[in-house]
């Protein structure tokens, strides 16, 4: 989990995962994007609505913006790097 500027792990084993790491890296980028605060708003509003449509919590978080570009990039580690800022937004 990111709440900027950390990432909370379950556990220890995962800090060296590379592609746990990266996703939550994009996370910590998006809240920046949206000046950090908004960010929290808009992942619960959009949690929300897809819940409301789809009744089905792991359905719902999937189809949440913000994790649709972690997940979708969390195995390119360069991804970061190439300047794809608000690449949530594509998602929309």
């Amino acid at each position: 989990m990111a709440i900027f500027p950390f990432i909370l792990l379950k556990s220890p084993r995962f800090k060296n995962d590379p592609i746990i790491i990266n996703h939550e890296k994009i996370h910590l980028r998006q809240q920046l994007e949206l000046l950090i605060f908004p960010f929290y708003i808009l992942y619960l509003v959009n949690y929300l609505l897809n819940f409301i449509k789809c009744r089905n919590h792991d359905l719902a978080y999937r189809n949440i913006v913000f994790e649709k570009e972690a997940y979708e990039h969390e195995n390119d580690l360069k991804y970061l790097k190439k300047g794809n800022w608000y690449g949530w937004f594509k998602k929309i």
